[in-house]
C-alpha cells in the first residue's frame, strides 16, 4: 500500500480505487482509496455575496443562468480556490453586475443543509452607481426598499439577507445573523 504524500496537495498519490468505508477515527462513510488510504472528503460548498447599497438603493441581479433563471438575486456565488470570502464577494459583484464595492462587515451566515452549502453574506456599499449586467445576469438594477420585487426573488436566502440588512441598516455594530427558525 502506497502512503499519501503530504506534498500531493490533498490528492491521492496512486491510481485510486475508491471504496465506501468508515475511516479509522471517523463516524461516517467516506470514499477511501483501497490502495493508498487517501480519504476523498466531500464538503459543503461556500457561497459568498453581498447586500450592496448606494443612496439607499439595493443592487439586484436578474439571473441569466439556472437555477431560477429570470428571478432576482443578490450578487453572490461559489468561492474559488485560493480566494478569501471577502475577495470572492467582491469578485461576484463584478462578475454579475460590473459593480465595485466596499465591504462593511459580515451580515449573515446561512447553513443550507439540503444543498450542502454555507452562505456568507456581507453588508456592502457600492463605490459608484456604474453597473451593468455581467455574463450571469439578464439585467441589474438598484431598488429602493419599496421597489424590491419580493415575489420574484430567486432564493429564500435572498429574502433573509435583504430583511437582515434592513434590520441593521442604521447599526454600526451587530451580531451577524444565522438561519431563521423556518428552514428552507
Amino acid at each position: 500500500m502506497e502512503s499519501k504524500d503530504p506534498s500531493a496537495n490533498g490528492k491521492s498519490v496512486c491510481e485510486p480505487d475508491f471504496e465506501e468505508k468508515i475511516p479509522p477515527g471517523d463516524d461516517r462513510l467516506r470514499s477511501v482509496c483501497a490502495k493508498c488510504g487517501f480519504v476523498d472528503y466531500q464538503n459543503p460548498k461556500i457561497v459568498v455575496g453581498s447586500v450592496a447599497v448606494r443612496d439607499d438603493k439595493i443592487l439586484l441581479c436578474r439571473r441569466a443562468i439556472a437555477p431560477r433563471r429570470g428571478f432576482w438575486t443578490l450578487p453572490a456565488g461559489y468561492m474559488e480556490l485560493g480566494e478569501s470570502v471577502e475577495t470572492g464577494a467582491m469578485r461576484e459583484a463584478w462578475e454579475e453586475a460590473r459593480a465595485r464595492l466596499t465591504l462593511d462587515r459580515i451580515l449573515a451566515v446561512y447553513s443550507i443543509e439540503h444543498l450542502s452549502q454555507v452562505q456568507i453574506m456581507f453588508r456592502a456599499h457600492l463605490d459608484n452607481a456604474d453597473i451593468e449586467a455581467g455574463p450571469e445576469s439578464l439585467e441589474v438594477g438598484l431598488f429602493a426598499w419599496a421597489e424590491i420585487p419580493w415575489a420574484e426573488l430567486a432564493f429564500p436566502t435572498v429574502n433573509w439577507a435583504l430583511r437582515h440588512w434592513y434590520d441593521t441598516r442604521e447599526e454600526a455594530d451587530f451580531v451577524p445573523f444565522s438561519n431563521p427558525i423556518e428552514r428552507v
